[in-house]
This record gives C-alpha cells, sequence and structure tokens, in this order.
C-alpha cells in the first residue's frame, strides 16, 4: 500500500454535519480533507423541497442545499474527495483510515457517516422516493394538507408520525404486520384517540403503484395471516420502520450504544480522544438537517480545541 497521507483533520461525510464541519474547520485555518463516499450530501440529495431549512423563504431543493453548503465548504479551502472508506483503525494518536483508493491519517477525526433509512425493499420505493414515498413526516408532513397518506410501521416512530400527519392530512392509515404494536403505552394511546388515525392490523405493503411521472397513487396490502391483497389509494407513504446508522466501519473500536449509534458525550466527544461525531450517526432521536448541522459546528470547534491542546503539549517545556 501507498504511504499514507498525513493530515490535521479528516471528515468522513459529507451531509449536513460534516459539510457545516468543514466549514466551521476551514475557516479556522485546520484544511479539512472531506471523504463522501458514494454517497455525496447524504440523504438531503434523495429529497425533494425541503422547506424547514432556516435561510431559504421559499423552500429549497435538497440535492441544491448541500451543493450550497459544498461550495461555502471549498469557498474557504476544503479539500473534497469522492472516495467510499473501507476500514479505519482509530487507535490513538494518530487515526488511520483505508479507502478503495488510498490512505490518510490524521489527528483528529469527525464521523459524520449519518444513517440510512430502512426501507420495505419494494421494486420501486426509491424511485418514488420524494414523489409521495418519505421516511421523514416532519419534513414532508405539511406537503399532504387534506390528502390520505399511510405509515407503515408499529413502534414509537411511527406513532410519533402518524399523530404529526394528523395535523394535516384527511386520513392517516396505519400498517401494521402484527396485531398490537411496539410503541410505548402513552404513544399508542395518543394514536388511537385521534380521530384522522385508523389501523390495518396483520397487514404487509407489497407494492407501490405509481411512476416518476404520476408519482404515488396507492399501495397493495397483503394480510398475513390470510394471504388477501387489496388495493389502497393514497397520496403518500411514509415508512417509519427505523434507521441504520452507519457505524459498521467502526464497531469493536468505539462505543455505540444499542442501536448502534456512535454514544457521545460532552455534546460531540467520542469514548476515543480527538474522534467525534456529528449528525444523524449519533442522533437517533431528531435526524433534521439543522440539527445535523448544528452538531457539525460543534464537532469542528472541538476538534479545532483538541488540536490546540495538542500543540501546547508539544510546546510545553
Amino acid at each position: 500500500m501507498s504511504t499514507c497521507t498525513v493530515e490535521d483533520l479528516l471528515i468522513i461525510g459529507s451531509g449536513p454535519a460534516g459539510l457545516t464541519a468543514a466549514i466551521y474547520a476551514a475557516r479556522a485555518n485546520m484544511h479539512p480533507l472531506v471523504l463522501h463516499g458514494s454517497q455525496p450530501g447524504g440523504q438531503l440529495t434523495t429529497t425533494t423541497r425541503v422547506d424547514n431549512f432556516p435561510g431559504f423563504a421559499q423552500g429549497v431543493e435538497g440535492p441544491d442545499l448541500m451543493q450550497v453548503m459544498e461550495q461555502q465548504a471549498l469557498r474557504f479551502g476544503t479539500r473534497i474527495q469522492q472516495e467510499t472508506v473501507i476500514k479505519a483503525d482509530l487507535t490513538p494518536p494518530v487515526f488511520e483510515v483505508t479507502t478503495e483508493g488510498g490512505c490518510y491519517q490524521s489527528r483528529a477525526l469527525i464521523i459524520a457517516t449519518g444513517a440510512s433509512a430502512k426501507m420495505l425493499g419494494l421494486e420501486n420505493e426509491w424511485e418514488l422516493y420524494g414523489r409521495g414515498v418519505s421516511v421523514c413526516a416532519t419534513c414532508d408532513g405539511f406537503f399532504y394538507k387534506d390528502k390520505d397518506v399511510v405509515v407503515v410501521g408499529g413502534g414509537d416512530t411511527a406513532m410519533e408520525d402518524a399523530t404529526f400527519l394528523a395535523r394535516f392530512a384527511r386520513s392517516v392509515t396505519v400498517v401494521h404486520r402484527r396485531d398490537s404494536l411496539r410503541a410505548t403505552p402513552p404513544l399508542q394511546q395518543r394514536a388511537r384517540d385521534n380521530e384522522r388515525i385508523r389501523f390495518r392490523w396483520n397487514s404487509v405493503v407489497t407494492s407501490i403503484d405509481g411512476t416518476v411521472e404520476t408519482g404515488l397513487q396507492g399501495i397493495t396490502l397483503e394480510n398475513v395471516e390470510t394471504g388477501a391483497q387489496e388495493k389502497v389509494e393514497c397520496d403518500g407513504l411514509f415508512v417509519a420502520i427505523g434507521h441504520k446508522p452507519n457505524t459498521d466501519l467502526f464497531k469493536g473500536q468505539i462505543k455505540l450504544n444499542e442501536g448502534g449509534f456512535v454514544q457521545t458525550h460532552n455534546h460531540t466527544a467520542t469514548t476515543i480522544p480527538g474522534v467525534f461525531a456529528a449528525g444523524d450517526v449519533q442522533d437517533e432521536e431528531f435526524r433534521q438537517a439543522i440539527t445535523a448541522a448544528g452538531s457539525g459546528a460543534q464537532a469542528a470547534i472541538q476538534a479545532e480545541r483538541f488540536l490546540e491542546s495538542l500543540s501546547d503539549r508539544r510546546a510545553a517545556p
């Protein structure tokens, strides 16, 4: 393997967290290098209109928002390379990252690899993502005013999403493969008490109807006990079966919680000094672009302080 390139600060991931960290780090003369892998810009590049990110009175398309963030990071001297990390060694004091094309070492590292929404595994769900299929009720609920939507799932997220969507939608149908919910009792009761929310028990979505041109037009449900199938017309399909943090690279090296998210303390610090985590990779509750960006800023500031402390120790007599 070729000799590793040595950096002061390496950022893995280029979503709102990673690019905000890069902006702050570059302005602090840390000369960050961002590795953005196979999905530059993160999950926002697969969304359409973003209406809840401050500074865009008329909203902004997800890919456009990430492009502007990237341009801002580049303006201050950030270097961005499209390389997928295949191995990471978080043994201090120098962290080593291996990609498909090279090797990088750094004195400080920000993990901003995000989380991936669990999907249903249906043929055209990604084709209709942002065209009726969504994984974020908070992001997209407003667009379904007086419309009929379906929420898939039976846990806390599904009940929170259903209750939130009921503020806008004409009807919300919760589809769950079992005959009882996994959500906590208070969230279950809140959903059951809402007259706009109804439940389809022992059912799964087997197909999604629609095209890129028409958008989502409906779904097909199958009863898992009888095998009976039924077409259901709807305007929106919200998949709420959980998220998987992109932390496989770091298992066994850094402390993760039960859900696999990086466990942080003191804002973005991890269990390894010099390694920080920001965005959805450590946030299993909010998962918003603005909260990811905020934690990215925190991670960059903390990384700057960490690097300064190393310099101070070297300068001490």
